[in-house]
This record gives C-alpha cells, structure tokens and sequence, in this order.
C-alpha cells in the first residue's frame, strides 16, 4: 500500500492507498520540530488503528510538501523505518503536468499534485480553490497544463488578524450564521467570514473562468473548503482528498524510476 503524505504551513494530511482506494486518512498539525522517529511514532500508530504496519503493510511512501524541515524528516524516516526512498514532489519529479509559469519552481507542490488530480477525475479545463494557511486558486488547461493563479489569505489567517487588531473583536466558530445581517457580534463576524469569503471566491472564480474561455470546472479541496461550499455559486465539486489522489499519481508515474 502507498502511504501519501501532505505537508502544508498548518495541517499535515496522511492517507494510505490500496490501489486507488483511499483506506483511510488522517490530519495533524504540522510541527516543524518534529522529528523523524516522532514521525514514525506517530504514522505507525495511525496505521496500527486498521491493523496495518510499516513492515507488513506500506509499499511505498509518496511526499508533497512546503516545509523543508519536515520534508527532511519524513525523508530520514522513510529511509531509516521502510528502508526506501521517499518518492517526494520537487523538480526532477515526474509529474506529467507540464507548468506554464515565469519560474515552475516556485510554484508548491500541493497546486501541482491538485492539478493533476483535478484533470485526472474531471478533465479540462478546470480551477483548483484549495482551502488552506492560504486560498488559492490554480488554471489547468483543457491539455492539463498549469497556467497559473491566484493566493489570497486563507480563512484562519483573516480571523486571527481581525482578533488581533480589533480590540473589541474575537475568534468565532466558523459556521454559517442564521442570516447575512448578524444580530450580534458572533453572528456578524460569522456573516463577514462566509458570505465575505464566498464573495472572493465566486469574483476571482469567475474572472479565472472567463480567461479560460467561459467554461471550466470548479472544484474545492482543502479543510476549510466546507465553511463557503453552500454560500458560493461557481464551485461544482467538493473533493477533500484531490491533494491525495494527485500524489497517488505522482508515485504511480514515478514507481520504478
């Protein structure tokens, strides 16, 4: 089985595949400070709730990061625990997503694996929203070509900005409230984060669409994506794993090399 690991700024995402079955996944913050050995402590006991193990079960590990530190770690805990190279996103990679952009080597890991993912299960041409420690939002061709995009500050970001700077205001639970026009604070700082953020998404969407030529899907990934997916009129699909499914495919066209 594959064990498929995305690192983002905040949240880690791990998922284990048989074939192209997701058996499970699972989601940890993501700690710079940690540790191969921790690492391993911790997967193995993830895997360990379905009755799976490093040795018996995990075929392979597939990597897609923006920490450099912790990519490091899962390297050294790939090799030290599986005996085998980590198959990691970075340049030199196949990935069969060809990237459009003034320099392909600054775009991250995760909007390519979603590129590819997005193309794979929905064809092009199509736009990414990915909701993470930032919003962004990746153009993929009708060829499946990474065109480029846009990133916004994510959702938590703005809360704790506005809770820093706003003596009077407070962090909320991000939930839909009982009406645009909030009754009270909560209710107006919830009406502010979903319906303001469904407002970004639906302007940008449709300005990226229309540079596609008037028609592409829309699809939404990310932990946060559930927050705006009733409030936004563009987004088509919710796909919580396509970061997962992208890596799976990364190390089906990389197994072997």
């Amino acid at each position: 089985m594959l064990l498929a690991v995305d690192v983002g700024n905040t949240h880690t995402v791990i998922g284990v595949f048989r074939g192209d079955e997701l058996v499970d996944h699972w989601r940890i913050g993501t700690d710079d400070r940690r540790t191969a050995d921790e690492l391993a402590l911790m997967f193995q006991g993830f895997l360990g709730l379905n009755n799976m193990s490093f040795e018996r079960h995990v075929t392979g590990v597939c990597v897609g990061s923006v920490v450099p530190t912790v990519t490091q770690a899962l390297r050294e805990m790939t090799r030290r625990y599986f005996h085998y190279n980590a198959c990691v996103v970075e340049p030199g990679v196949r990935t069969g997503v060809p990237i459009l952009t003034d320099n392909p080597k600054e775009v991250g890991a995760d909007r390519i694996v979603n590129a590819l993912a997005a193309v794979h299960l929905y064809g092009g041409p199509c736009v990414v929203v990915d909701f993470g420690t930032a919003t962004t939002f990746d153009a993929v061709s009708e060829r499946g070509e990474y065109l480029g995009g846009a990133i916004a500050p994510g959702i938590e970001i703005s809360i704790e900005a506005l809770g820093a700077r706003g003596a009077q205001l407070r962090k909320v639970e991000i939930a839909k409230p009982r009406s645009v026009i909030g009754k009270n604070t909560v209710e107006a700082l919830q009406s502010g984060i979903v319906y303001g953020f469904a407002g970004q998404i639906d302007g940008i969407v449709e300005r990226i669409v229309a540079e596609l030529g008037g028609s592409a899907k829309v699809i939404a990934t990310g932990g946060l994506a559930p927050v705006v997916l009733d409030a936004s009129a563009v987004i088509d699909v919710h796909e919580p794993w396509l970061t997962l499914v992208g890596l799976r495919l990364v190390y089906e066209k990389n197994a072997g090399a």
